[in-house]
């Protein structure tokens, strides 16, 4: 298999490119989800696969390089992907598999340096300075842990290597896929001014279009506008931030153990749906699940949000904050079921739906103050028995009654 090994940057590729000051690393894996794929299948090498619901309306998981020359992208309706792609090969998802190789590959991450911060399955950031006496310069343990994931799991990865976590992650986007790519501490400017504006971190589509009303079109001409104008434009914080990044300032380090942000799940209906039960009974589905990973993690949140995304892909987004934290999935469910209700969406048309738990802390520092005359529910000792017999019997183990319910009426269709 070749490898592409780029090892500075400039008109062409340069032997020997300064790493002294790039200790920070960002792997990313190539096409994750349909390389692994290609592992069982590789008759299906250089053609087109695309990794998703064969029949179902959900979104793009991951393509080979061969379907995203033809338009393909990751979080693409799977609808417009097959318009694009017809000819693409298209595997329903295996998470079990890819946990399993993703696992794997964090494990090789971790035997070189403790300092790994995974921002997804397929990706991370490593600080590998420490690990300079014992493994060689930057460059020299990237190339290592490309050969390592090849070896192991027959898969491959780019790897950025720069002098902060932005320019890193820039860097191995720019040599995918199966290279690597080394930003030289004084050359960040040169290779971030040519780049678009929406190469930076926080510049959204809508961003892109209030910079573009500016005539800023790249992060060189971003850079060549006072802060102020930045800060009166876009804010206080995104104006200061931008202004920063065009200039490769990012002062974040490595975070090894980096505390979850929030916790949430979401579903695509089969088709679009406009019964508020059947959507109610999804809520509940979700907020089971949502407060059975918090209670698993060792968590409880305070805002509740639900996503509903309308047949036309509107999404609208609601969230409240509770007086308390939570991890009862019927606490979680009642607040969702209250934002719904509330969004005004009765008999409109919905494709997704989706619940979330935000304002994460650890559960052992949260203390539930009752009100006076005011009885435990019982809900969080029932909940933890069901949390224990689904793990000794599975997953459908133990159901709200409605959720059976539902079922029973999917199989009698």
């Amino acid at each position: 298999m070749s490898r592409k090994q780029i090892t500075g940057i400039g008109p062409a590729p340069r032997t020997g490119a300064d790493d002294s000051g790039c200790p920070i690393l960002h792997v990313d894996m190539d096409a994750f989800y349909a390389s692994v794929e290609l592992l069982e299948r590789p008759e299906l090498r250089g053609r087109p696969v695309i990794v998703g619901s064969p029949a179902g309306r959900g979104v793009v998981l991951s393509a080979t390089y061969e379907a995203r020359a033809q338009g393909v992208h990751s979080a693409m309706p799977m609808s417009r992907a097959r318009r694009l792609c017809p000819q693409a090969t298209i595997i329903p998802p295996s998470h079990g598999k890819y946990a399993e190789v993703s696992k794997g590959v964090m494990e090789i991450f971790h035997a070189i340096t403790p300092l790994v911060e995974p921002i997804a399955s397929d990706e991370a950031f490593l600080d590998v300075g420490g690990a300079r006496r014992r493994l060689g310069p930057p460059a020299a343990v990237a190339a290592m842990i490309r050969e390592q994931v090849l070896d192991r799991f027959g898969i491959t990865c780019s790897v950025g290597v720069a002098s902060s976590k932005f320019v890193a992650k820039l860097a191995s986007k720019q040599c995918k896929p199966d290279g690597l790519l080394v930003v030289p501490a004084d050359q960040v400017v040169g290779f971030l001014h040519p780049l678009p504006v929406s190469a930076l971190w926080g510049v959204g589509e809508r961003t892109e279009q209030s910079l573009v009303r500016l005539g800023i079109r790249t992060v060189g001409d971003l850079a060549r506008v006072p802060p102020a104008t930045l800060q009166r434009e876009l804010g206080q914080a995104a104006g200061g931030h931008l202004a920063a990044l065009a200039w490769g300032r990012d002062e974040r380090p490595v975070t090894s153990h980096a505390p979850d942000k929030s916790i949430g799940n979401e579903e695509t209906f089969a088709a679009d749906v406009d019964d508020p039960e059947v959507i109610k009974r999804e809520l509940l589905r979700l907020s089971e699940r949502v407060a059975a990973r918090m209670r698993k993690a060792g968590h409880v949140g305070r805002t509740v949000s639900v996503k509903l995304r309308r047949a036309d892909f509107t999404t609208i987004n609601r969230s409240r904050t509770l007086r308390e934290p939570t991890d009862v999935a019927q606490v979680v469910y009642a607040t969702a079921v209250e934002l719904f209700e509330a969004a005004g969406l009765d008999r409109v048309r919905l494709r997704l739906v989706g619940v979330r738990m935000e304002n994460l802390r650890p559960a052992g520092e949260a203390t539930r103050q009752l009100s006076l005359g005011e009885k435990e529910t019982g809900w969080r000792e029932a909940e933890q028995a069901m949390d224990k017999a689904i793990r000794r019997f599975g997953p459908d183990a133990v159901l709200p009654a409605s959720l059976v319910r539902g079922k029973l009426d999917e199989i009698e269709t």
